[in-house]
């Protein structure tokens, strides 16, 4: 028998066939980079539907459980707030469209993910489509600044939306900052030399859209969680970063005057949210007070999914405008109705009361404890192998004596930097801004992939095997 490899044709079919359970996934932000329309759900939202019913498809013909019992409790969490919120709306079809759209985003959408992504090579398939699809918008939006055909931002079409357009400022901001955050996880993992040069690549090249999005929630949001990720990879690695990404800050700002004036005043305005706030902020103290006043009145239950924008007026205060002006990209001056708190802990207080909060922000903690110390037990794992191999020998130790070395798993080190930054976004997010718009897909999305990093990649699949030489054999698939 020869022990030639095979030639590279008949490889690329089974690698190709390899990926066909990740892929309706990976088309969901495939179908975010369509220019988008408002009426009714988008093409992702149908198409994740249709990735539901492929999963109970597939869960049928295998025969096998499609959750272990402590992910189908992490993920099924939400559903009692849900189900009592539901109980509680103004109308049926409030209670059922917003029973509907929770489940998708927290529940349906995550487990898919759980159950399509088997491995680290579908991990990381999924995460590079994250970057692709920030790096379209992130092009469309640096256009839009150029020429002038953005969103309306003090006056100036400037605003880099992407093709979300100026109903949805916050999607384009979204959509690059989960791209960045899976670019830095990446390159800070130990993935193969390509993978980590381009991703760096790709992570310096999204600076400049998320800076023209004019998001203060997405830029801190993205500064504490790749802050976070940087620190997870040592503290040299942090101050060697830290001043490159100062150094070209001064390059683009200084040298080049990119959007110094805009830039400036959106920073300057973080500071100012206390003492001199402008509307924006303005009105959101407002819906945030009007979602306290909502919840105080219904302290357990809520006031019922889709209740917010009935009762904001009963509990607001008046220096509540009477809505957002949007304009450019496409889109014609007039007033978007501020139909929630931009803060989905509030909203989900005041439409779920406290059972509904416990329950959702309880599973999101699971996943973040779980994901968080599954990361630093393969970060000190790591850390002894640099020093002498798993059981605390000289360095460049051999196997043990009488093992064959056999081929090293690939640590997937970026794969847990990659599911806890994206967690660690949404979580740090969500103090600014909750759900809504074509972009919450990818919030799902991420719930899903940090949830498979906690519950369902195995301790197993990502240590260093004992007895093995460290390094990485060219051509054996992490599976």
């Amino acid at each position: 028998m020869s022990l030639a490899p095979a030639p590279l044709p008949f490889l690329l079919p089974r690698r190709a066939a390899g990926l066909v359970p990740v892929l309706p996934l990976v088309a969901l932000p495939a179908l975010l980079a369509l220019p988008l329309t408002y009426d009714g759900a988008g093409p992702a939202d149908v198409v994740s539907g249709l990735v539901v019913v492929y999963c109970v498809i597939r869960l049928l013909r295998e025969r096998r459980r499609p959750l272990s019992p402590t992910a189908a409790v992490v993920l099924g969490l939400p559903v009692v707030g849900l189900a009592l919120a539901a109980m509680g709306a103004s109308s049926p079809e409030a209670g059922f469209t917003g029973l509907c759209r929770y489940l998708q985003v927290f529940v349906l959408v995550p487990a898919a993910v759980l159950i399509l992504v088997r491995d680290r090579t579908d991990f990381r398939v999924l995460a590079w489509s994250f970057v692709g699809l920030a790096l379209w918008q992130g092009a469309v939006g640096v256009h839009q600044y150029v020429t002038g055909t953005g969103a309306s931002y003090q006056g100036e079409e400037v605003r880099a939306v992407g093709t979300f357009g100026a109903h949805d400022v916050m999607g384009m901001a979204t959509a690059v900052s989960l791209g960045l955050v899976c670019a830095v996880g990446i390159a800070l993992g130990r993935a193969a030399a390509w993978q980590r040069v381009t991703a760096t690549g790709c992570a310096v090249t999204l600076l400049l859209p998320l800076a023209l999005s004019f998001s203060r929630g997405a830029w801190i949001a993205t500064a504490l969680t790749c802050a976070v990720q940087l620190v997870l990879t040592g503290l040299r690695r942090t101050l060697k970063v830290a001043l490159a990404v100062a150094a070209a800050g001064v390059v683009l700002t200084g040298g080049f005057g990119i959007g110094t004036a805009q830039l400036q005043e959106r920073i300057d305005s973080i500071a100012r949210v206390g003492d001199a706030p402008d509307q924006s902020v303005v009105d959101r103290y407002a819906l945030w007070a009007s979602a306290g006043g909502m919840w105080r009145e219904q302290p357990l239950t809520g006031v019922g999914l889709k209740g917010f924008p009935e009762y904001r007026d009963g509990h607001a205060t008046l220096a509540l405008s009477s809505g957002s002006e949007i304009a450019g990209a496409g889109t014609e001056y007039r007033k978007q109705a501020l139909l929630s708190p931009h803060n989905m802990y509030l909203l989900v207080l005041s439409e779920q009361g406290l059972i509904g909060l416990l329950a959702l922000v309880g599973g999101w903690l699971a996943l973040l404890v779980g994901g968080g110390r599954r990361l630093l037990r393969l970060r000190v794992r790591l850390r002894g192998y640099g020093r002498g191999g798993a059981r605390g020998g000289a360095r460049g130790d051999g196997p043990e004596p009488g093992r064959e070395p056999g081929p090293v798993r690939e640590p997937a080190l970026d794969c847990g930097l990659v599911a806890c930054g994206l967690l660690l976004w949404l979580l740090t997010d969500f103090v600014y801004g909750d759900i809504g718009g074509p972009s919450t897909m990818l919030i799902a999305l991420s719930l899903g992939l940090a949830a498979w990093w906690a519950l369902a990649g195995g301790e197993r699949r990502d240590a260093v095997p004992r007895g093995t030489v460290p390094e990485r054999v060219e051509g054996v698939a992490a599976r």
